[in-house]
């Protein structure tokens, strides 16, 4: 029982003996109308180690301040090596108030703010001495700043060719760059750049390759160089003939290989691709000269009494050219004998038809052409109903442009809005 009183009256002597010293810091803070602050400080340090050569480790402590009065202790951090001060951030009301810093010395009796405060702007003041509080405007190292030295590093740099104006493009070690090459050019995605495409694009197909075709020729000649070279498919009899197995391709000249070589009475034909006025290759399937069907399908029902949506057709840029014709079919279908119905047609921002059924009517069909001409365009329409609808037709010019796309869009209401209609089916054919 000796024993073991003696060894719990040395051990909390023993932990006193290894604790650092600390600076008691103790004062009464005022707002500036005079009234006690409330709230707390959060006050945060970096390591060091302090004169008695305890390690005192980065942390952060909160203290609560109530009804002005402010006591806490302190590791002295002037004495330190190295050196150091404690931020302190004061919050009351939800929020952050102000920041300052503290170097705290080494004290055996209680320090007022004032004696610790670094390049303070405050005064003392109050009828308890107190200290006011005033933010400090000691600057912020960068090192105090958590996460920003990293945050700066991982930021983008500019590289050796950075220049103001031009398009900036990233290069293979992560540095911003600027884009060379003529102020005419046109970027690319992987950073390059090249003469923009002026050009209309151009398919062939149907091609017939010009040669003897007398079972021993191989050597025949495309009319244009296929752009790129992939897009050429040829037919030998109807039958696709397989690169490389069959043929190989040079520039517009078609080499047939052994086994190959057409026989008399064969035919042949090609379709491919090639480039436009610029030299760029064409992807896109602008200019096919046969006819192609750009939208069909069924569209939605609609029971509102104001015009709504029920499909509508995006003809792509660059696709349609003076002389094209745009043939549009479509057919709808009502139901409910609450009301009549309306429909309605539009290119672009033109109305193409409109047509009002009473409500005996269960079908609408029609049909409407597009002419493109140089500038806008020139539609036509016809519609009928299956029983009480009478046949009508329309002319009218639209102003719409075409250039950079149109978009078809098929509407429709229900008058009294209880019965349905719906947009059974819509086809529009581009015909070149």
């Amino acid at each position: 029982m000796i024993r073991r009183f003696l060894l719990a009256a040395l051990l909390p002597a023993s932990l006193a003996f290894t604790q650092p010293a600390l600076t008691t810091i103790q004062d009464v803070l005022y707002k500036a109308d005079g009234t006690r602050f409330s709230g707390t400080l959060t006050i945060s340090w970096t390591s060091f180690q302090s004169a008695d050569n305890s390690a005192i480790v980065m942390q952060t402590s909160t203290v609560k301040v109530i009804d002005g009065n402010l006591r806490v202790q302190l590791v002295p951090s002037a004495t330190g090596t190295p050196p150091i001060d404690y931020a302190v951030t004061y919050n009351s009301d939800g929020r952050v108030q102000f920041q300052e810093t503290w170097s705290v010395p080494t004290s055996t009796t209680p320090l007022r703010l004032r004696d610790v405060r670094v390049a303070s702007t405050g005064s003392s003041g109050g009828s308890s001495g107190g200290s006011s509080l005033a933010p400090s405007t000691t600057p912020i190292p960068e090192s105090q700043v958590t996460g920003l030295i990293s945050d700066l590093a991982a930021r983008p740099i500019k590289g050796p060719s950075f220049a103001a104006g031009r398009t900036a493009v990233v290069d293979g070690s992560g540095l911003v760059e600027s884009a060379t090459g003529n102020a005419t050019d046109c970027m690319h995605v992987d950073g390059s750049s090249g003469p923009c495409g002026t050009g209309a694009p151009t398919f062939v197909d149907g091609d017939i390759p010009t040669g003897i075709v007398d079972g021993s020729n191989g050597t025949f000649t495309l009319t244009a160089v296929p752009s790129p070279s992939t897009s050429l498919s040829l037919y030998r009899n109807g039958m696709l003939q397989k690169p490389s197995l069959d043929y190989t391709a040079t520039g517009n000249t078609v080499q047939f290989l052994t086994g190959a070589t057409p026989q008399p009475a064969d035919t042949l034909l090609a379709s491919y691709r090639t480039a436009d006025s610029s030299g760029a290759s064409i992807s896109s399937f602008s200019g096919f000269s046969t006819t192609q069907v750009l939208c069909s399908g069924e569209g939605s029902t609609t029971s509102a009494s104001s015009l709504t949506s029920l499909a509508t057709c995006s003809v792509p840029a660059g696709l349609l050219s003076q002389g094209d014709r745009l043939e549009i079919r479509f057919d709808y279908a009502h139901s409910g004998t609450a009301g009549g119905f309306s429909i309605e047609a539009h290119w672009g921002g033109t109305t193409i038809v409109h047509r009002d059924a009473l409500l005996t009517e269960t079908l609408l069909a029609g049909r409407a052409d597009a002419g493109v001409l140089a500038s806008g365009s020139q539609l036509s329409s016809e519609t009928w109903g299956g029983s009480t609808l009478v046949f009508s037709a329309n002319a009218v010019l639209a102003a719409d442009a075409y250039a950079s796309g149109i978009t078809i869009n098929f509407l429709g209401l229900t008058a009294n809005g209880g019965d349905t209609l719906t947009l059974s089916n819509f086809t529009v054919v581009r015909i070149p």
